[in-house]
């Protein structure tokens, strides 16, 4: 069985890789603990779909994106069935054309090799997967129908979201004999549409970086530049897509952690509204923080196929079994055609100005929607400062205490960028008044800033959807320009544009940096260091608008991809 790490940059990736079974003897109690899910990865694999070390790209080889479609272990046909959308491999097995277990197997196969890409799996299921897609073969057989509008459709999860029977973590030691007596409501409605669960993914510890590492499993990388982070805190879900690992992918975003892995990687990732798509049953630390909620939402490499996972998952109802969901099924948005709506360009957040390259996605994007007979005016960041002030409190009210004391129940270390996000929390707990008053705050900023909306006549918003292209390997810091969205509640996509980081990007010659975060952001950056980035850009909508947001995010990367 071929080993990961050798195909990875040293130093990148720990723990997990290795396929022979640890020596307990020597390990930390931490480590004996962790054990437990590296060999259930270890023993998920399919060696026979694993290529020998001596066919892995070198550590030299940063960009690998493209490599499975050149390593001549697929086959024509499994490269075109993972090449294909959701939407249409739904279409060719509901014509016939296409077979349930072809399509998983297609998937599993190239998933196995991006694994040892990227370290981006924590499971494989391949003996569930292959079963339950046999089975819905055998229905249509029998019945000349598929089962639901996700048929056959290969879907990779989080880590942390449910599987019942199987460990649920969150990138916690001190979890890892946690396991699931049933699927999270979502894993539900999606098997229920059809849909086969393949491979879950990596998560960051704390589940709150804007990275993807943690001590049980290691470090998942960028496809697109293996010194790069995938994202976070859904990085694994990133790379999957990013990679075609499955058709569809489910992560959680609370700050961005959607839409930032989707965007780093070359997909599109969509953050709802709160309180649409079922979040029962995903393992998270702090449940019942309510003052910015998390919301689980899916991942795809087109905006149609976010409709589609959409509306196959709230066609279920699954405001019937959690009833604190809002009874809202998925209306299907007509198709927006030119001059019928106006995006509003948000260039900065007014904090921090994002890096050369992201700046001339945005410019070349609005150069095209204009073409396009789009009306696009520019729009002033309203008081973003205030904003993080307020979300900065909200994400750990309780001073982070929850997240301290189960890392200090696990034993393991606590990464930098745990401590720098922990340090968003206040100085110490808030009292149950404090918090009150800062969601009076958070209302208060949500209506000003409908009201601008409103009254610039604005329906959309363009915007980055991080300060740079990705961030490098454990130096993901600022979350302010997917952050904001989560404090707003408002439906927020990251798409991407069809360019990369070039060698013209150069660093600003005018450059005169407003803040100490300001300078740090602006001096990481530098064209060689993020070569071969892709470039993504976010489309925001307003509150529940979810269905025109999509509809606008399909007809914005089409013209922006044209």
């Amino acid at each position: 069985m071929a080993s990961v790490v050798e195909s990875l940059p040293q130093g990148l990736v720990s723990h997990s890789q290795s396929q022979k079974s640890a020596d307990t003897s020597v390990l930390a109690d931490w480590e004996i603990q962790a054990e437990k899910c590296r060999k259930v990865l270890r023993e998920s694999l399919n060696p026979d779909w694993l290529l020998p070390a001596r066919q892995l790209p070198s550590a030299e080889q940063l960009d690998v994106s493209t490599f499975i479609e050149t390593c001549g272990f697929l086959s024509t046909r499994e490269l075109e069935i993972t090449a294909t959308s959701a939407t249409k491999l739904v279409e060719q097995m509901a014509s016939g054309s296409l077979t349930a277990v072809e399509t998983v197997t297609a998937f599993l196969k190239r998933a196995h090799i991006a694994h040892q890409l990227t370290n981006f799996a924590t499971e494989f299921m391949n003996p569930d997967a292959l079963e339950d897609a046999a089975e819905l073969d055998a229905y249509f057989k029998a019945t000349g129908k598929t089962k639901g509008p996700l048929h056959g459709i290969p879907i990779s999860t989080k880590e942390h979201i449910e599987h019942k029977g199987r460990i649920a973590h969150s990138a916690y030691v001190a979890l890892v004999d946690n396991v699931a007596e049933e699927d999270a409501l979502i894993v539900q409605c999606c098997k229920e549409a059809g849909a086969v669960f393949h491979v879950r993914t990596n998560e960051p510890q704390s589940v709150m970086h804007i990275d993807c590492s943690n001590p049980i499993y290691g470090t998942t990388v960028n496809p697109h530049n293996r010194t790069l982070t995938c994202g976070g805190s859904s990085g694994g879900e990133g790379a999957s897509l990013g990679l075609r690992c499955a058709a569809l992918g489910i992560g959680t975003d609370l700050g961005g952690s959607v839409r930032v892995p989707a965007a780093f990687c070359g997909a599109y990732g969509l953050r709802t509204t709160a309180l649409r798509n079922p979040y029962k049953g995903v393992c998270l630390p702090g449940a019942g923080q309510e003052s910015i909620r998390c919301v689980i939402s899916p991942l795809a490499n087109t905006a149609e196929d976010l409709g589609l996972f959409q509306k196959a998952v709230l066609d279920q109802e699954p405001w019937e079994v959690e009833t604190s969901l809002v009874p809202q099924p998925w209306k299907q948005a007509s198709p927006l055609k030119p001059g019928s709506f106006t995006i509003g360009v948000m260039w900065e957040d007014g904090l921090v100005r994002p890096h050369p390259p992201v700046l001339r996605a945005l410019r070349y994007a609005v150069e095209k929607l204009k073409s396009a007979g789009i009306t696009v005016v520019d729009f002033e960041p309203y008081n973003h400062q205030e904003g993080m002030d307020i979300v900065s409190r909200l994400y750990f009210p309780e001073c982070a205490v929850t997240q301290k004391d189960l890392l200090e129940k696990g034993g393991e270390p606590v990464a930098p960028l745990s401590d720098f996000i922990f340090n968003f929390a206040p100085p110490r707990p808030l009292t149950i008044q404090e918090n009150w008053a800062f969601n009076v705050r958070r209302d208060a900023f949500r209506d000003q800033y409908h009201k601008i909306m409103k009254n610039q006549g604005v329906d959309f918003i363009l915007c980055p959807a991080y300060v740079g292209p990705a961030a490098k390997l454990g130096d993901g810091h600022y979350i302010p320009y997917t952050a904001i969205w989560n404090l707003l509640d408002q439906p927020a996509i990251t798409f991407p544009t069809g360019l990369k980081v070039e060698p013209t990007d150069t660093p600003y010659s005018d450059f005169k940096p407003r803040s100490a975060e300001e300078d740090r952001e602006y001096n990481k950056y530098s064209p060689e260091e993020y070569a071969e980035a892709p470039l993504a850009l976010q489309i925001v909508g307003k509150h529940f608008r979810d269905e025109d947001t999509v509809a606008a995010v399909e007809l914005v990367s089409k013209i922006v991809q044209g």
